[in-house]
């Protein structure tokens, strides 16, 4: 198979088996069966790590669930800003299971980030949620006004921002997962075994966690400018 053949294997999201619903064939794809195997693992993980907290003489276990919530909070809190800090839960969510599912490859499975519609459906959570924050700050009164600043002439392109930035979202995310297969592909073609096995530490495991940074941050920073 060569690599034409094996990006076109990679983008094309199989389903896996159907749902039948009265005479309605709902079929379930790939990237929805993963993205379950993402929320087999953090849900339960999130419950065993959340059971039997205490106050005082905490157990190992305790003590790790508080590191992660406090590493987390560091870093997206304070992406987010004080005026933002409720956003911080969701936006962690959203860390972990991007992160997961950009690794998850290395144990065989389709990352459900491959998808263009898992990436894009992110990015318009996203972007609704940076509108609806703005609103809850503002009022729809002052977010609608908002358009219209610095100058009313340029009300389009506000308008027209809305609708780019979850497309840049979405590519962006896509992309970079993309670009990392290809080039791991390429490599594999033309290095020894053991190069594409170095690289592969890059691309498939910290530029995975990376592009989950990159997309919280930038979400980070857009509702960081709705509430300020």
């Amino acid at each position: 198979m060569n690599l034409a053949e094996e990006l076109i294997e990679e983008l094309n999201c199989e389903a896996v088996f159907t749902l039948h619903i009265g005479s309605y064939e709902i079929p379930v794809m790939e990237s929805v069966v993963v993205t379950w195997i993402v929320m087999g693992i953090l849900i339960p993980l999130a419950i065993f790590l959340t059971t039997g907290l205490k106050t005082q003489n905490i157990s190992k276990k305790q003590a790790f669930a508080e590191f992660i919530y406090e590493k987390l909070h560091s870093i997206v809190g304070g992406m987010l800003g004080e005026e933002a800090k409720q956003y911080t839960v969701y936006l962690s969510t959203v860390l972990l299971y991007i992160g997961l599912s950009n690794i998850i490859g290395l144990i065989g499975f389709k990352s459900p980030t491959k998808d263009l519609n898992v990436t894009l459906a992110l990015a318009l959570m996203s972007i609704i949620l940076v509108e609806g924050a703005g609103i809850y700050q503002h009022g729809v009164r002052k977010w609608l006004h908002n358009f219209t600043e610095p100058v009313a002439i340029v009300t389009p392109f506000n308008i027209l921002d809305v609708f780019t930035r979850p497309l840049s979202l979405c590519m962006r995310l896509f992309g970079n997962v993309l670009g990392a297969f290809v080039i791991m592909e390429l490599l594999k073609i033309v290095c020894p075994p053991v190069i594409p096995a170095i690289f592969s530490v890059y691309f498939d495991l910290f530029d995975g966690l990376l592009q989950a940074y990159v997309f919280v941050f930038l979400t980070s920073l857009y509702i960081k400018e709705a509430v300020e």
